[in-house]
């Protein structure tokens, strides 16, 4: 490696390291807590047993599922302004983010909700609580610690992901390297650092994660 590669890795790493910090992560927070209420909100009206609303809950899952995320970024930031929907590359690359997320996650909760035997509705009805209280009171918070693996994941996962949102002109990290690219024409050495800072974030989220993930462990063996 050159004293010029070296170089440019040295000055670039901040740069890198401040968008990651104060525009990846904050969009990638953001976007799995509105996302995680859509989850929540789909999953119920799945399982709600109201025709309407487990339609509409399976077409929604259905159409972000069967369609590439860096598609519908297309069709919220470049494709609604035709019909003068303008959007805000934050805004656009949040809607984007969070309707995957609600997606995705719509069949998690719905799977950490189903996994609760009968019994436990049973319970709840035994002590005179209706459908929603046992589900409130009982149901939710056991299916809670079933789905925060696979929710911790995905979390993980749309850290990542938020690298997409440089396809519509949001400057997160990945979109500050190909800047970076652009003025140097050292994209080997600028992806690879991304790469390495991406590395370090999901590393850090993943540690958290097992802590979490052994915390509750210890919680309901107790």
């Amino acid at each position: 490696m050159s004293d010029r590669e070296i170089q440019i890795i040295i000055d670039s790493f901040w740069p890198l390291l401040r968008a990651g910090l104060l525009y990846t992560l904050p969009l990638a927070i953001s976007s799995f807590i509105l996302g995680l209420i859509l989850a929540v909100l789909s999953a119920l009206a799945r399982i709600s047993g109201v025709p309407i609303l487990s339609a509409i809950s399976r077409f929604y899952v259905w159409i972000i599922r069967g369609t590439p995320l860096l598609v519908q970024l297309f069709i919220i930031f470049y494709g609604l302004p035709s019909v003068g929907i303008i959007l805000p590359e934050f805004i656009a690359a949040l809607i984007g983010f969070s309707l995957s997320v609600g997606a995705y996650g719509s069949e998690i909760v719905r799977a950490a909700i189903q996994s609760i035997s009968k019994g436990q509705w049973e319970a709840g009805y035994s002590l005179g609580m209706t459908r929603s209280q046992t589900l409130r009171r009982i149901i939710l918070p056991q299916a809670s610690r079933v789905s925060v693996p696979p929710l911790a994941n995905s979390f993980i996962g749309l850290v990542k992901d938020t690298s997409l949102a440089a396809s519509i002109t949001y400057i997160e990290m990945f979109r500050k390297s190909q800047e970076i690219v652009a003025r140097t024409y050292e994209p080997l050495v600028l992806y690879m650092e991304a790469a390495v800072i991406y590395l370090i974030f999901t590393s850090i989220l993943s540690f958290f994660q097992n802590k979490l993930e052994k915390r509750l462990g210890r919680s309901s063996a107790d």
